[in-house]
């Protein structure tokens, strides 16, 4: 039996020696709560032998005095003298050696509460630390998330800013170009529309420019060039309201050009694909013009 209880505390610092293997598992937590279980298991085993022990002891104890007594009133003789002295002598070395191990049990029991103790003071810091890395490593990806959205906030302002500022830029360049054009200065509005066209090729404003230049050009007497840019605009913007219009300055360079019938027939053609829009009154007049005029 005492064999058992020296195995146990084998067994008890056996299973202390493998706790610090739980703490970098990512379940320390209920590793060592486990452990603590079978730890206070293991003590109360241990206990409880010990405790069984110590009742063996008081009892041989008990029966060592009961003999020691009746050798002090010498009731016994002879042989039976020598047998009792042999049974007290056998009777207190077994009391010595169970209180030796009693003894060893206890020691050992003081030092695993010790160690114990040490173990979750050790375990509870290393949770700690990992807490406050998990914890750190939180705010640190919290922290770059919030970096990352307001750096992308920023660039979208700028991206907004720089697109209000290209707007700004195209509204007034184009202004510029049409201020020549209305000023009857068809040069300088010939090359402002060219290089609105050439520098904002994605503008909203395109259509109209392409359409304005043509006016520049047509009023420059530079017919072929003025229609080139207006079958621009129809065959790239064929829904556009400015189609119409496009199609009557067509018609006009035909004119200047010499090219009657075809300007009649691209008369025509804009009537009767446009008829709904406000050209459509000169278009008629300058087709009748054209067809009272002799062959």
């Amino acid at each position: 039996m005492w064999r058992k209880l020296i195995f146990l505390g084998v067994c008890f610092f056996g299973l202390l020696s493998n706790a610090h293997a739980f703490l970098e598992d990512a379940e320390a937590r209920i590793a060592i709560s486990d452990l603590k279980q079978k730890i206070d298991t293991q003590n109360q085993q241990t206990l409880d032998q010990i405790k069984q022990l110590n009742s063996s002891v008081k009892a041989l104890e008990k029966r060592l005095q009961e003999l020691e007594t009746k050798l002090s009133f010498q009731e016994v003789q002879g042989q039976t003298l020598l047998e009792l002295v042999s049974q007290i002598e056998k009777l207190s070395g077994d009391i010595n050696f169970a209180k030796g191990d009693i003894e060893v049990l206890q020691h050992q029991l003081e030092l695993g509460v010790q160690r114990e103790k040490t173990l979750y003071q050790d375990a509870d810091m290393r949770i700690k630390k990992l807490e406050t890395a998990a914890i750190n490593a939180a705010a640190e990806a919290a922290a770059a998330a919030a970096a990352k959205k307001a750096a992308e906030a920023q660039e979208a302002a700028a991206k907004a800013a720089e697109k209000v500022n290209q707007e700004n830029q195209e509204v007034s360049a184009f202004n510029e170009a049409q201020n020549f054009l209305n000023d009857s200065k068809f040069k300088p509005a010939f090359e402002a529309f060219d290089k609105f066209i050439v520098t904002y090729p994605t503008s909203k404003y395109l259509p109209e420019a392409l359409y304005l230049l043509g006016v520049a050009q047509f009023s420059l007497k530079n017919f072929k060039a003025s229609m080139t840019t207006q079958q621009k605009l129809v065959l790239l913007y064929p829904e556009n309201n400015k189609v119409p219009e496009a199609k009557m300055m067509i018609a006009n360079c035909l004119i200047q050009l010499a090219d009657i019938d075809t300007a009649k027939k691209t008369l025509r053609d804009l009537i009767e694909q446009h008829p709904d829009s406000e050209i459509i009154p000169q278009a008629k007049k300058r087709l009748s013009v054209l067809n009272s005029l002799k062959k």
